[in-house]
């Protein structure tokens, strides 16, 4: 599939820009980025594009960008193939995801650098338009706390090592772009202010960190939290523990992860009372069974049970989620009440702003990249399209591969 020289309209849909919303909309897409927004009013020249014209109650929203997924349809991020990451880049958009962060876990330091080395090369030579692209690495382990270790390998895990990340960090060309870690550990706080200085993001996750302990990360430069609720000290009222901490401190942005497994719905509605839309980040935490049936899957070198939409280690361990992004929009919009705007704002805005790419991603604005998604009255997505290329279409046997 080759970049077309003729825009693309989409034509006749609600378009949710930056600020408001259009009703009856257009978008015209020319090579990789939005060239026009508007109202169809005002639209001219338009024999000169390629027209898609869409139902009047489809919405046109900015792509959703995932900062934390190791897995889709059988691939991993640690699997170390580029064969890997080429299905994850073609699978995602069907979920309405146009970006993320391949995410790796515990293992063993080896393979954490065969994963690292082979995502770095592909960031860095391999992706094409049409396809869901990797914006960098998301490093979740082995920095973390064996207390809070979840899926994580345990035998793996170590001490915040900043001569081995600055190894790693090379061996990606500079591509990790976001670090879990717990902060309480030797070495932490030392990690987090050299993260801070290297723009790259410092997650506090998988941790036992007392209140006092996240505020001091806070003042090293953390400003990012893993999985809130999930694998951390909670919520007391003689110790407000990390959860506590990210609903007190407006300087940390939370991910949640919306299946209604990992958190419970009336919890995600209690976050966002506390956070409000711009505190929070949508994500999967996705292993590579989503898109798959029930069955045995591999996480991290450990067996994986999946079952009823819920994946589990052998002793009942949440083994990440086989959610789908555009189902976790979906949920946050049942579970809140909020508004679809205030939903696009975690699942884009936010990752985008985070990331330091708001320049050219997280909103539909004339001059960003064309990731952008179609839903429909069910609110499922019904269209993706991955910087200026239609990469998933519901129905259509010639979408993008």
């Amino acid at each position: 599939m080759t970049l077309k020289d003729i825009p693309i309209l989409l034509k006749g849909i609600q378009v949710y820009t930056e600020k408001n919303m259009i009703e009856k909309g257009y978008v015209r897409i020319k090579g990789q980025k939005i060239m026009e927004i508007g109202s169809i009013d005002q639209l001219t020249n338009e024999d000169e594009c390629e027209v898609i014209e869409l139902p009047a109650s489809f919405k046109a929203i900015p792509g959703f960008i995932d900062v934390h997924i190791h897995g889709v349809n059988g691939a991993d991020t640690m699997d170390a193939t580029k064969e890997a990451l080429d299905t994850m880049v073609r699978a995602l958009p069907k979920e309405g995801t146009t970006s993320f962060l391949a995410t790796t876990i515990t293992q063993e330091g080896k393979q954490i650098e065969r994963a690292l080395i082979n995502a770095g090369h592909y960031i860095e030579g391999q992706q094409s338009v049409g396809k869901a692209e990797i914006l960098g690495l998301h490093l979740e382990g082995p920095f973390v706390n064996a207390k809070r270790a979840g899926a994580q390998p345990i035998q793996h895990i170590i001490d915040p090592d900043l001569a081995l990340f600055k190894e790693w960090q090379e061996l990606t060309k500079g591509n990790i772009r976001l670090v879990t870690l717990a902060p309480e550990r030797p070495g932490g706080l030392e990690m987090i202010r050299y993260l801070k200085e290297e723009g790259i993001i410092a997650s506090i996750g998988h941790t036992d960190a007392t209140f006092e302990e996240v505020n001091e990360a806070i003042e090293a430069g953390a400003n990012h939290v893993t999985h809130l609720f999930n694998q951390m000290r909670g919520l007391h009222h003689r110790e407000p523990g990390v959860v506590g901490a990210a609903f007190l401190r407006d300087e940390l942005i939370a991910e949640i992860i919306v299946d209604g497994v990992h958190v419970h719905p009336e919890m995600v509605k209690l976050a966002f009372k506390q956070k409000q839309s711009e505190g929070l980040i949508l994500i999967t935490d996705s292993m590579r069974a989503k898109c798959l049936k029930n069955g045995q899957y591999d996480l991290g070198g450990q067996e994986v049970t999946v079952k009823d939409g819920k994946a589990v280690l052998e002793d009942g361990t949440l083994a990440g989620s086989i959610l789908k992004l555009g189902h976790a929009v979906k949920n946050t919009l049942t579970y809140t009440g909020c508004s679809l705007m205030e939903a696009i704002q975690m699942a884009a805005v936010n990752p985008a702003k985070q990331l330091n790419i708001y320049d050219r991603k997280g909103s539909i604005t004339v001059g960003k990249d064309a990731d952008i998604v179609i839903i429909d009255d069910n609110m499922e997505v019904y269209m993706t399209i991955c910087r200026g290329l239609t990469a998933f279409r519901k129905d259509d046997k010639n979408e993008n591969d």
